[in-house]
């Protein structure tokens, strides 16, 4: 009996459960320490989105179909009203982030239905709910810059919505919008079951809780009473000023292949800001010509160009999220938690052929260090001259990572040049999830999933997205996207394969840099390896820089 209730106890102490909440998920996701842990509750990241609905298959002729907009689950109607439905999934859940944008059909009325009722409880326009005041204000609901390009002045601007909505049974989300009609012909293209005009997008990433987990689902009321909370977890999301309790300084002039190397120890510590300002003569080259590599009690997680890994690609620009930054005195800041049992190095190393001046810091913070603990991982890669279309002319897919192993995924980043001044950005990101045959995430082009649209050239920042440079969209030029993870971030216990296709408008030569964020246990693997012959490739800042097929 005793052993039996031993047993009991060992179990409810591993699983960490916890009632779920408004509360409990707005403490999550302003706390970066939560995502060094692999989560109690456990759950499925699942987007819901109205991608193409002729993708069934990696071996189907409509794997990399396009038109990804106004495809819904059905269409219903209530009390009168034609709805279209674009969630519905048995609870418990959580509605964790939200993307939208439309072309001529915004003037339409959202609704969430949450454990069966019949009335919803939340509703509203997409501007006052998804990027206004309705429920609260920035950073949880947001937009990219108004306006819109020549041709696209119907088109409403893009939202972003980060307001966790709990459900404990049931989760319903529709769209109602009178201007929404069936059309039989798209571009000139024959369309057998019909498609609606105008343009619905929307990407809708919700946790699906474990059977049994103790979800409070979302009320007017409990937001009323969470208000504090929201306006505290918002304070958080922008403050860039993080606590250390030690710092270690660091400083060395590098000549080429030259490193510096810094060595912490300490009994449950972790990384908690590193910050870095490179001067040469050549900063974007530097950029990406220095590396970062970091070890964590003996293992190797991180190695990536600096430029990557604080979030500026090679851009000088500069920009700020929730986890990096880069300001106008050139200093660039990492705010992820990099958790270590006893030690941790952390090395840059100048495989450039030019003499770089680094100087930096890093801080330090005291960790509760247990069984759910990760370290932190980074890796990049990149797809240098790369054809944008299979030898077929087809599209294909760009791999993040393929990781084996346990962790969470935590975000990534693209870094771009664009060889022509034709879109680069129709290519839907795709994420496999322990073996499934069909992503669990799968989205409706590029921009979607970094949080615009139709190509915006403007920069922009907000803590969980960031667009440094964007000249390279519709134009020569480099672009730099960035998203992180909260809330959204990706758990897996066998594997993930985060994938984005390489879908452009023409069959050009271009490069295309990918970063992966994640935090792991020991003994996993990915396929992504260090390249140091990649970043000493010269990188491209104007078309005559890239030695390539040009398409005028």
């Amino acid at each position: 009996m005793v052993r039996f209730l031993l047993i009991i106890v060992f179990i409810l102490i591993g699983c960490d459960s916890k009632r779920i909440s408004l509360e409990s998920l707005l403490n999550d996701i302003s706390g970066r320490e939560t995502l060094t842990y692999f989560p109690g509750n456990e759950y499925k990241l699942i987007q819901a989105s109205s991608y193409n609905r002729a993708s069934v298959s990696p071996d189907s002729t409509g794997w990399f179909a396009n038109a990804d907009m106004s495809h819904f689950i059905r269409v219903e109607q209530n009390n009168g009203r034609r709805e279209f439905v674009m969630l519905d999934t048995e609870g418990p859940g959580a509605i964790v982030r939200w993307w939208m944008t439309f072309y001529k059909a915004q003037d339409g009325i959202l609704r969430i239905y949450i454990d069966n009722t019949s009335d919803p409880v939340i509703e509203g326009s997409p501007d006052s709910l998804l990027s206004g005041a309705l429920l609260t204000g920035y950073p949880f609901s947001a937009s990219v810059q108004k306006g819109a390009p020549v041709g696209e002045e119907g088109r409403d601007y893009d939202h972003n919505f980060y307001l966790p909505i709990p459900f404990s049974k049931h989760c319903k989300v529709t769209y109602e919008c009178d201007s929404l009609r069936i059309l039989y012909d798209y571009e000139g293209i024959h369309v057998e079951k019909g498609y609606y005009w105008p343009d619905v997008f929307y990407n809708i990433c919700y946790r699906s809780y474990s059977k049994g987990t103790n979800v409070e689902s979302f009320s007017m009321q409990a937001l009323t009473e969470a208000k504090p909370l929201v306006e505290k977890a918002g304070i958080l999301l922008m403050d860039i000023a993080v606590y250390s309790s030690e710092e270690k300084y660091f400083e060395k002039l590098l000549l080429p292949g030259d490193s510096i190397v810094i060595q912490l120890t300490g009994n449950n510590k972790a990384v908690n800001r590193l910050a870095v300002r490179i001067d040469s003569d050549n900063k974007q080259q530097a950029l990406r010509s220095v590396i970062i590599e970091a070890t964590f009690d003996g293992h190797r997680t991180i190695w990536a160009p600096v430029g990557e890994f604080f979030g500026s690609g090679y851009s000088l620009n500069t920009h700020r999220t929730w986890m990096n930054l880069r300001n106008k005195e050139g200093m660039m800041k990492s705010f992820w938690v990099m958790p270590y049992r006893k030690q941790c190095t952390i090395s840059f190393i100048n495989y450039g052929t030019d003499t770089v001046h680094l100087k930096g810091d890093a801080g330090i913070m005291d960790y509760n260090w247990n069984e759910r603990s990760m370290y932190f991982g980074a890796s990049w890669h990149e797809y240098y001259h790369i054809r944008s279309r299979a030898a077929n002319g087809s599209p294909f897919d760009l791999s993040f990572a393929d990781i084996k192993g346990k962790g969470v995924y935590a975000g990534d980043q693209v870094t771009l040049f664009n060889n022509t001044y034709f879109w680069w950005g129709e290519g839907d990101e795709k994420i496999f999830v322990d073996g499934e045959k069909f992503p669990s995430s799968f989205g409706t082009g590029s921009e979607d999933y970094y949080g615009y649209s139709f190509a915006r050239q403007e920069s922009f920042s907000h803590p969980f997205l960031s667009q440094p440079e964007g000249t390279g969209n519709m134009n020569w030029g480099p672009t730099i996207n960035m998203r992180h993870r909260s809330l959204d971030a990706i758990p897996f216990t066998i594997s993930i394969s985060p994938m984005i296709e390489l879908w452009h408008w023409k069959d050009i030569e271009m490069n295309y840099a990918l970063t992966a964020y994640y935090y792991i246990f020991p003994g996993y693997s990915n396929s992504i390896v260090s390249d140091i012959e990649s970043v000493r490739l010269p990188v491209s800042l104007t078309k005559e820089d890239f030695n390539g097929t040009i398409i005028e």
